[in-house]
C-alpha cells in the first residue's frame, strides 16, 4: 500500500514542481547551484536615523512588546534588555548552535543536535524591528539606538549566506518585508541609509536564485519570498540598482502567478488550508499593496484584485467579530507578519481590517480599536463604507461550510485536496457560541517534535470525527505528506430558511468505509447525524470540547452532558448498540510549541448506522 500510495500521490503534487525540487537539490549537491557562490560582506550601520517630528502622531499607539519582555511565537514572553540577544540560541531552552561557520545549505532541515530550528529563527524575523520603530517615531531616541545596535549585532553575527538564519528563503523574505515596512512607518524609503539599501540588496541576493525551490513547494514560501523581490527590487531600482529592476519583475511575475494557482475564487488559500497561514498570505499581500501605493507602481491584474478580495472575505467570515478568534485549523507555527499592536496573537482582526480596507474598500470593524492601528501606521485611510455582517458561506473549492444562525457559527470541513492535506481532519466540525469555541479543533503543536505527538496533532484523533478502526483515514508518507487523498463523494447543497441551516456531505476513504455527516443549525441548537459504514472492526465519535465541568447525564441508551458555565448540554443517540462512551483527556495547541489538556467524548460502535448527536443552548 505504501509503495502504491507514493505512485499515486506524487504526481499530484504537480510533475513540474517535482522537477524543480529535484534539479534544485542535485545542483546544491554538485556545487553548481548559483545560490552557492554567493559572497557579501556584511553591511555596516546605521540603519536607521532619527525621524521627522511633522507626522501627526495623534491616532498612533506603539505597542508595549519589546520594551521589557518581546513575545516569542505572538505569546510566550522573553526577557530583554540593551544587550542583542544570542541570534544563535533557542530562546527557550536557551541551547546554542555552533557559531555560524558552514554554509547555509550545509545544515541540515532536522537535525537532533539543534532541535527546532523554528526555534533559533524567531529572534531572527525582526518583529522587534517594527516594535522599536514604532517607539522612535513616537519620539524614543533610547529605542531607535537599541534598534540600530541590535541591527549591527546581527549583522556581526549572521555573516551572509553563513549559519541557520540564511538557511530558509522564506525568513530572510520575512525580514526584508518587516525593515520596508519600518523605513515606511519612519518615513525613509525615499532617503534610505546605505546601510540599510545594503542590508536589503545582501537579503535579494539570498532569495533571488531560490525562488523557483520556493514556488515548487506550492505553499506560502512562494508568495513570501516573490513579495520580498517585489517590494524590495522595486526600493532598490529606484535608487539606481539596475540589477534589483530584474528581481523586481520576477517578483510581480510570481506574486500574480501563485494568487491565480492558490487562491480559489472563492477565497480559499489552497496550500495547508490553515487560518493561520492564510493570515500570513494577507499580511503578505497586505505589505505589497501597502508598497505598490506607496511607490506609486502599476496596479495588479483583475484577476489579482479579484482574488485578493475573496481571500480577505474568506477569513472575514471565519474569524469572531467580538474577539478576533477563529477555527484552530490546520498547521499554526506561531508564524505572524506585521505585529503594529498589542492584540493577542489569536485576534486576527487587525489583519482582515487592513485586507478589507486594501482590497474591499471597506472597514470590516466600523468601530476603533487595535484593528485600526495597522492603517494609521501604514498611512492607510479609513474607508467610509462598512462591510456587510458575515453570513452562511460555502467555499467549495476548499472544502468549507461555515454556517451562521442566531449566536451560532459551525465550520464544517471536508475533503477537496487541490493541494497536499496538511492535517487528516476529514467531516472535521467546529462549533462557536457567543464567540467561544465549544467543539474544537486541536490544533498542530510543533513541526519538530516525538512522533507521538507529530502524529496525534495531525491525525484524525485531534479532530470532531468519526476514527475507523483505530487508522487514519489517509496513509502517512512523510512528516509533511498524507497518501491516498480523500474525495468528496456525497453533497447536499447549503438549504437556508429563516430559522435554519442545513448542509451535508461525505467520504470514502481508500479502505472502503464510509461518512456522511449532516447538520441542522438553529439559534437555539445544533443536530448532527452521522452515517458510518465500511469498516471492520470499530468506529469511534469524538467530540472535542470546550474545557470545563461536563456532567455526565442520561442513560447508556442516550448518554448525555451538561456544561453548567456554557448552558450547554451534549446529548447522543444511535440506531446501534453503542459500545463504549466516556470522557477522556485529549489536547490541544492554541499557540506553537503550547499544548493544555481539553476533555474529548468519546463513543464506540462496532456495527454500520448511524450516530444522533444534539448540542443545546439557552438563546
Amino acid at each position: 500500500m505504501s509503495f502504491l500510495s507514493r505512485l499515486t500521490t506524487y504526481p499530484r503534487l504537480g510533475l513540474r514542481n517535482l522537477g524543480r525540487v529535484a534539479i534544485y537539490r542535485l545542483g546544491l549537491k554538485l556545487g553548481v547551484h548559483p545560490v552557492r557562490r554567493l559572497q557579501a560582506e556584511a553591511p555596516t550601520g546605521p540603519y536607521f536615523r532619527t525621524p521627522n517630528a511633522n507626522r501627526n502622531t495623534t491616532p498612533l499607539r506603539a505597542p508595549q512588546n519589546w520594551r521589557t519582555h518581546g513575545l516569542l511565537f505572538g505569546y510566550r514572553p522573553y526577557a530583554i534588555s540593551d544587550t542583542p540577544p544570542n541570534w544563535h540560541s533557542d530562546p527557550l531552552s536557551g541551547t546554542a548552535m555552533a557559531a555560524p561557520e558552514r554554509s547555509w545549505w550545509q545544515i541540515p532541515d532536522f537535525d537532533p543536535q539543534t532541535g527546532d530550528i523554528k526555534t533559533i529563527w524567531e529572534l531572527s524575523r525582526f518583529d522587534w524591528v517594527l516594535a522599536f520603530v514604532q517607539q522612535a517615531a513616537l519620539s524614543d531616541t533610547q529605542a531607535l539606538q537599541c534598534l540600530n545596535t541590535w541591527l549591527t549585532d546581527w549583522n556581526q553575527r549572521n555573516p551572509p549566506y553563513r549559519g541557520a538564519n540564511w538557511k530558509c528563503g522564506q525568513e530572510a523574505s520575512i525580514r526584508v518585508i518587516h525593515l520596508a515596512m519600518a523605513a515606511l512607518i519612519l518615513d525613509q524609503t525615499s532617503q534610505p541609509e546605505p546601510g540599510l539599501i545594503a542590508l536589503i540588496r545582501v537579503h535579494l541576493q539570498r532569495i533571488a536564485p531560490t525562488i523557483a525551490y520556493a514556488v515548487a513547494q506550492d505553499n506560502n514560501h512562494g508568495t513570501s519570498e516573490a513579495a520580498a523581490l517585489y517590494i524590495g527590487g522595486n526600493w532598490l531600482a529606484a535608487h539606481g540598482d539596475t540589477q534589483a529592476r530584474r528581481w523586481a519583475r520576477s517578483g510581480r511575475r510570481w506574486l500574480e502567478n501563485r494568487i491565480n494557482r492558490l487562491i480559489g475564487k472563492q477565497g480559499t488559500f489552497f496550500t495547508q488550508y490553515s487560518l493561520n497561514y492564510h493570515r500570513v498570505l494577507l499580511d503578505t499581500l497586505s505589505t505589497v499593496e501597502v508598497w505598490r501605493r506607496h511607490q506609486q507602481l502599476p496596479a495588479f491584474s483583475q484577476r489579482w484584485q479579484q482574488r485578493t478580495q475573496a481571500a480577505t472575505e474568506w477569513l472575514r467570515h471565519l474569524i469572531q467579530p467580538t474577539n478576533g478568534d477563529g477555527p484552530n485549523l490546520g498547521p499554526n507555527d506561531g508564524a505572524r507578519l506585521l505585529p503594529l499592536t498589542d492584540s493577542a496573537y489569536r485576534d486576527y482582526r487587525p489583519s482582515v481590517q487592513l485586507a478589507s480596507a486594501l482590497f474591499s474598500q471597506q472597514c470590516a470593524y466600523p468601530t476603533d480599536g487595535d484593528w485600526n492601528q495597522p492603517l494609521h501606521w501604514l498611512r492607510i485611510p479609513l474607508p467610509n463604507q462598512a462591510a456587510a455582517p458575515t453570513g452562511s458561506r460555502i467555499a467549495d473549492d476548499g472544502g468549507f461550510a461555515w454556517l451562521h444562525q442566531g449566536p451560532a457559527q459551525v465550520l464544517l470541513r471536508y475533503p477537496r485536496y487541490r493541494f497536499r492535506p496538511s492535517q487528516a481532519d476529514p467531516l472535521h466540525l467546529d462549533l462557536w457560541l457567543h464567540g467561544n469555541n465549544l467543539l474544537r479543533d486541536a490544533g498542530s503543536y510543533s513541526y519538530h517534535t516525538e512522533p507521538r505527538w507529530l502524529h496525534y496533532f495531525q491525525g484524525i484523533a485531534s479532530h470532531n470525527t468519526v476514527q475507523f478502526d483505530a487508522r487514519e483515514p489517509m496513509p502517512r508518507l512523510s512528516r509533511f505528506l498524507f497518501g491516498c487523498w480523500l474525495h468528496t463523494h456525497w453533497q447536499q447543497p447549503l438549504r437556508q430558511t429563516e430559522h435554519t441551516q442545513h448542509f451535508g456531505v461525505g467520504y470514502r476513504d481508500h479502505q472502503g468505509a464510509t461518512h456522511r455527516r449532516s447538520v441542522q443549525l438553529t439559534a437555539t441548537q445544533l443536530h448532527i447525524t452521522d452515517q458510518i459504514s465500511g469498516f471492520q472492526q470499530h468506529a469511534v465519535l469524538r467530540w472535542r470540547l470546550h474545557p470545563g465541568d461536563w456532567q455526565p447525564q442520561g442513560s447508556p441508551e442516550h448518554p448525555q452532558w451538561h456544561n453548567p458555565e456554557t448552558h450547554t448540554t451534549l446529548s447522543l443517540q444511535a440506531n446501534m448498540p453503542i459500545i463504549r462512551y466516556h470522557i477522556v483527556e485529549g489536547w490541544e495547541s492554541r499557540h506553537y510549541l503550547e499544548k493544555t489538556t481539553v476533555p474529548v467524548i468519546e463513543i464506540t460502535v462496532a456495527q454500520a448506522g448511524t450516530l444522533y448527536t444534539t448540542i443545546r443552548w439557552t438563546a
